[in-house]
């Protein structure tokens, strides 16, 4: 049996691909992905603010003395990069001496300037492809989805010319026009498309009046999101897609590819499960393809896809009808 696909133009053994998180952020814990039968890894992603407010920790201590010393904050600046940079740099180069699967840097930028200089750090390092972990809030009550979108598009055509190496772009479903952006994306000639990135949630502590993340890992029932948007999506892009959120299990995997995914991400699933449960979704579609006569993974890729349905209807349905006249539901 053939588990086999093609990711960003790379052949990974199966679709099973280990999404950045903090689990990728170390060689133990890539070393037992791989061991578990990871087609690839996404390492942790290296963020731009994340360095930003390191260096505004120390500008603020700065403040705080009574003779602060500026002319050393612009060596602070570039020191604290410096050594982000090269601990990332370092985590990429000992994943691929330790790895044979496909390594996958993933980086998230704030700065325009950024994006390609990171991009350009990360090909040097060695790895396999990048992942642009790309997020705009659409909160600024003064920009329009039209100049949100040409940023990205910015960004994405700028880091493909500077690189060599498979690009892929990570997104959010928070598009008005997300079907014809994502196409607008796949024709820059990015290598894949992940639907979709799973982002901080606020939630509210009432007794200490302070903002804490909310649903930090996926449910099962995330799924859904990426289930219908890859239906829709699959087949008509010229760019890989790649399903992520939600993916807990062997069925899910199966969900995703029939409905055109090339590949997909799982990251919550092995927080709750354990990185060994890698092998357990594996064999559970094995099992699955077997029953059904399948062979290989193009089998059955696509088959319940948006242009392969006989009622291509159903996947763009959004208000319930029947469903909830079941006592069942009864949601009083």
């Amino acid at each position: 049996m053939d588990l086999s696909v093609s990711y960003l133009g790379l052949k990974i053994k199966n679709p099973i691909v280990v999404g950045s998180s903090g689990l990728t952020a170390s060689i133990e814990n890539l070393k037992k992905m791989e061991n578990s039968g990871a087609g690839a890894v996404v390492l942790k992603s290296i963020f731009e603010e994340e360095i930003f407010y390191e260096y505004k920790s120390i500008l603020e201590k700065e403040k705080e003395e009574d003779t602060p010393n500026y002319e050393y904050l612009d060596y602070y600046d570039y020191k604290i990069k410096q050594d982000n940079v090269k601990k990332y740099l370092e985590l990429i180069k000992n994943a691929k001496n330790a790895l044979n699967i496909p390594v996958i840097a993933s980086c998230n930028c704030v700065s325009s300037w950024e994006w390609c200089f990171f991009a350009k750090k990360i090909e040097e390092a060695g790895a396999d492809a990048i992942e642009l972990n790309m997020f705009i809030l659409p909160s600024d009550f003064t920009k329009t989805c039209d100049g949100i979108e040409k940023t990205y598009l910015k960004h994405i055509e700028a880091i493909r010319k500077a690189v060599n190496i498979p690009v892929a772009v990570k997104l959010s479903y928070y598009f008005a026009d997300l079907a014809a952006f994502v196409k607008r994306i796949s024709e820059t000639g990015v290598d894949g498309v992940v639907l979709f990135n799973r982002f901080f949630h606020p939630d509210f502590d009432i007794e200490n009046f302070q903002i804490i993340p909310s649903n930090v890992l996926s449910r099962s029932s995330d799924l859904a999101i990426s289930l219908r948007w890859m239906s829709i999506l699959s087949g008509r892009l010229s760019s890989d897609l790649i399903a992520s959120t939600g993916v807990h299990d062997g069925a899910s995997v199966i969900k995703e590819i029939l409905a055109g995914a090339d590949a997909v991400q799982v990251v919550s699933t092995l927080y709750k499960n354990g990185i060994e449960s890698i092998e357990d979704m594996l064999e559970e579609v094995k099992t699955w393809m077997e029953k059904h006569g399948f062979n290989k993974i193009d089998d059955f890729k696509g088959k319940m896809s948006q242009v392969n349905s006989p009622n291509p209807a159903e996947y763009e349905r959004v208000q319930f009808m029947r469903y909830f006249e079941d006592k069942k539901y009864n949601l009083g």
